[in-house]
């Protein structure tokens, strides 16, 4: 089992969702989450003063799957989540960590099954 942490940006959300559940893949969490790598923020105009926003908005998705599933969540992920045909900065990141167990709270199963 994999945990796949994939932060995009909001507009995403819901074309990312629709493109994984059309490969089977209906559990996530979906966080609000604020940060800044490339982009070193944006520089915007409020009421004629400029200021700089540090924190941009995203969005991230944390996803537990079976090793069979990982291959294609990462490729619809990446794809989905793109802005334009080449992408852009601030599109977003993927990351993949081993999960070693997974707990169906009701009823109680524990492994792959409960994911």
């Amino acid at each position: 089992m994999r945990m796949v942490i994939a932060i995009i940006q909001p507009t995403k959300l819901s074309a990312v969702k629709e493109a994984l559940a059309k490969i089977g893949v209906t559990r996530m969490t979906v966080c609000d989450a604020q940060g800044y790598g490339r982009q070193r923020g944006q520089v915007e105009m409020y009421r004629g003063n400029e200021y700089k926003t540090n924190l941009l908005r995203k969005i991230a998705l944390e996803i537990v799957v079976n090793e069979d599933f990982l291959d294609r969540t990462i490729e619809t992920v990446a794809h989905v989540a793109r802005t334009g045909p080449d992408g852009n900065i601030g599109d977003g990141k993927i990351f993949v960590l081993p999960t070693e167990e997974a707990i169906d709270i009701n009823p109680i199963v524990r492994g792959p099954e409960a994911v």
